[in-house]
């Protein structure tokens, strides 16, 4: 007796498994979270992010160049500035780093690739949450819908494709949107965050950005534990004018990638964060996986869940590893 099917078959070779493979992440796909500090001279190496760094402007505009030579689909900015304050001002200083860096990379690379900029107060606050806070000391949603509206603007003036807003206050969307048509930005995108969990994964990112935070942001971020909530969020904001939506964190969270990209008619995009990142690397600095294997692993993983488009950290190594056909 032998076997009635036999599904090896279209396992037994390379070119055998490339002709049907499901799933194919492309470069194009994948966008490059860059970080870039005020007061620098040259590219600063951030410990828990083996291979990342703090960029200059100068070496930002460098990155930005190899990036897109690389092929890879986008670039997402984050600002860290000399100086902080409780509104976050240097977020919506046409000068401040953040804008001036989406300027110099928009000049450096045009369309040829997308530009898109963290919308949130958080690296720009003395007490590093993202809003303005009452007296009491808790984020006040709607004070903080006015200071996302400027930090729109100066961002879609400085030039960038699209605006990212990473807060989770409830109306941002709309508020952004609302500012962005009345200013005359009417092709700006918005790519909203709209399902982003409280998650302990964040972790090298907060040194990244130097974060000032004490405590948490679990009031305004989402619970790990819930589902029905994200598609919630998710419906809010696609009817408040997000072009895009982000479900962020990506590899935890893989079932809800799945569930929102089966609800939504708009591209659906995952950010494997930094703890995502820094995991692998420290297992394969210990010898403990096989470091280029588990990086494409991940993000096959991401793409085959739903996710349109990926932020990841290993961007542009990933879209050279893709291009050769590991």
């Amino acid at each position: 007796m032998f076997p009635a099917v036999r599904p090896r078959r279209l396992r037994r070779t390379p070119a055998i498994r490339r002709l049907v493979a499901e799933t194919r992440p492309a470069p194009a796909e994948l966008v490059l979270p860059m970080f870039v500090r005020e007061g620098l001279t040259g590219p600063r190496p951030i410990s828990s992010l083996p291979g990342v760094v703090q960029h200059s402007r100068d070496s930002l505009r460098k990155a930005a160049v190899e990036a897109v030579q690389a092929g890879i689909g986008g670039l997402m900015l984050f600002g860290v500035p000399a100086t902080r304050d409780e509104c976050g001002s240097a977020g919506t200083d046409p000068d401040g780093i953040l804008n001036a860096a989406i300027r110099d990379v928009v000049s450096e690379v045009g369309d040829a690739t997308v530009v898109m900029s963290d919308l949130c107060l958080d690296e720009f606050t003395s007490h590093g949450h993202c809003g303005v806070l009452t007296p009491d000391g808790e984020v006040d949603n709607d004070a903080t819908l006015r200071r996302y509206a400027d930090m729109a603007l100066a961002q879609a003036e400085a030039g960038a494709h699209v605006l990212g807003p990473s807060g989770m206050m409830d109306g941002q969307i709309g508020v952004i949107r609302e500012a962005l048509e009345e200013a005359g930005h009417t092709d700006t995108a918005v790519l909203a965050y709209a399902v982003k969990y409280a998650s302990a994964f964040y972790g090298p990112f907060r040194e990244a950005v130097e974060s000032t935070l004490e405590g948490d942001r679990k009031s305004y971020q989402q619970d790990p534990a819930n589902l029905r909530e994200a598609l919630r969020e998710v419906a809010l904001d696609i009817a408040e004018g997000a072009d895009m939506v982000m479900v962020k964190p990506a590899l935890p969270y893989l079932d809800v990638i799945s569930a929102v990209a089966a609800e939504v008619d708009v591209p659906v995009a995952a950010y494997q964060i930094s703890g995502e990142y820094a995991m692998v690397e420290a297992a394969a600095a210990n010898g403990w996986i096989d470091r280029e294997r588990a990086i494409l692993e991940q993000l096959t993983s991401i793409r085959r869940a739903g996710a349109q488009i990926i932020l990841t950290y290993w961007a542009v190594e990933a879209a050279q590893l893709l291009r050769k056909g590991y």
